[in-house]
């Protein structure tokens, strides 16, 4: 077998493959021999087919049966001689396969870069620090009221946070559309989950009273066939509540595993949640800015085949995320994001390269006494959390994602062992929130 190997660009490869008759005609000749031994021709007894009478019938067929499979044998073979690994599918563009001639291919693929780390030592990274004051503990408390509020109805007009229980009819020119009436919806003021104008509409109204709300819907509304389109609600509203918050007492305690009536017991427990979630999100921020910081410092070719697997992994986890959370994704099209996943993509393949690397030549790998601590860590805010950790020591799949975690971590501490690292304090609120505090 000859083979020749061209740098048709920095990770693309053009191989070309020949491969002599003898190879194949060898081949050929096997199986149309054992083939003999068993097909039915009518005039001869099983077995007694003479040769040239199955080369004859079953020839071209074998051959073509064969040359499939030399050519996929050879060109793992070709890598192997070549010393190259390939990324993806290879595109084959055949050659001569004529009988008596040999065959041969071009194939053309993407090889895997060489991935050179730069020193550690010359990394600079922050590992946030962040202390849970008791100011942030008595917000979390009243979040945790705010969660557990009743509704209490009242006899005033209506403002932001009441909650209104309504019937609406909405009509575009005239007609009522789909999904625009409801009876006895229940729609908090304030919190913007209608269309501008609706809420607002009802602020400073009373049960009993009916309105009528002239709006337009928003231009990029997500249901196109009403995108931009003016909407006429009829609004009766049935009933003004007002929340009313839970007590600090042992009934609400109790809903967060404290029996004890002491606000002070309550306080621990919740304190420690917080700061069983506090530590789990320091380490993420680290591990980011690590990862990132490293990535940042290494320049690499990217192969376009991993890109291409990383978008549409990546698609299919957005599609996925609409019907979890009840869209209908009936023409949707996940190959319109392939724009919006292109860099994030590419930064999480450089990401992995790079890693791959590193954790090979550290050898590092995920300690079992950590994946069991992490397992039991992350079990223990649940009330049966012996059931929590045997339910991800029942699928090794489930198990194999904390592995991952632990993995990542032991290589982030590996990296940050020979950085250097200058702490940087956040509050707990940047920290659990970095969307809405700009963190």
């Amino acid at each position: 077998m000859q083979v020749s190997v061209e740098q048709s660009g920095d990770l693309e490869r053009k191989m070309t493959v020949e491969i002599p008759e003898e190879r194949i005609s060898g081949r050929v000749k096997e199986r149309l021999t054992e083939l003999g031994r068993t097909v039915k021709v009518d005039g001869f007894r099983p077995g007694k087919v003479p040769f040239n009478v199955v080369e004859r019938r079953y020839g071209p067929q074998v051959r073509e049966e064969i040359l499939n499979d030399v050519l996929r044998s050879s060109f793992s073979e070709a890598m192997s001689q070549e010393e190259l690994r390939p990324v993806g599918e290879p595109e084959i563009e055949p050659g001569n396969t004529e009988l008596g001639q040999g065959l041969s291919y071009t194939a053309t693929f993407e090889v895997f870069p060489t991935v050179i780390i730069n020193p550690l030592e010359d990394l600079k990274v922050e590992r946030p620090t962040c202390e849970i004051t008791d100011s942030d503990l008595d917000k979390m408390v009243e979040t945790l009221r705010e969660q557990h509020k009743t509704w209490q109805a009242v006899s005033r007009t209506s403002q932001d946070g009441d909650q209104v229980t309504i019937d609406f009819e909405g009509k575009i020119d005239g007609e009522v559309f789909e999904g625009g009436a409801a009876t006895d919806f229940e729609l908090v003021l304030g919190e913007g989950n209608m269309i501008d104008g609706f809420e607002e509409g009802l602020g400073e109204k009373s049960a009993g009273e009916d309105t009528e709300l002239k709006l337009t819907f928003p231009d990029q509304y997500q249901k196109e066939e009403l995108a931009g389109k003016d909407v006429c609600f009829s609004v009766k509203i049935k009933q003004v509540a007002e929340p009313v918050l839970p007590a600090l007492d042992t009934e609400f305690f109790s809903k967060f595993g404290v029996e004890s009536d002491k606000i002070e017991a309550f306080h621990t427990e919740i304190r420690g949640n917080m700061e069983r979630e506090r530590d789990r999100a320091l380490q993420r921020r680290f591990n980011t800015s690590v990862l990132d910081t490293m990535s940042d410092a290494n320049e690499l070719s990217l192969p376009q085949a991993l890109i291409e697997q990383e978008i549409m992994r990546m698609q299919q986890q957005a599609l996925q995320s609409m019907m979890q959370r009840g869209a209908n994704p009936s023409g949707f099209d996940p190959s319109s994001m392939s724009g919006m996943f292109e860099e994030p993509s590419k930064k999480r393949v450089k990401l992995g390269l790079l890693m791959a690397e590193m954790i090979n030549d550290a050898g590092i790998s995920a300690d079992p006494a950590k994946v069991r601590g992490t397992v039991e860590s992350m079990a223990s805010s649940y009330e049966d959390s012996a059931a929590v950790v045997k339910w991800y020591y029942e699928d090794p799949q489930r198990l194999q994602e904390i592995e991952a975690m632990c993995l990542e971590d032991e290589a982030v501490t590996w990296i940050a062992d020979r950085a250097t690292v200058s702490e940087v304090p956040i509050s707990f609120d940047d920290l659990m929130n970095p969307g809405q505090t700009g963190q």
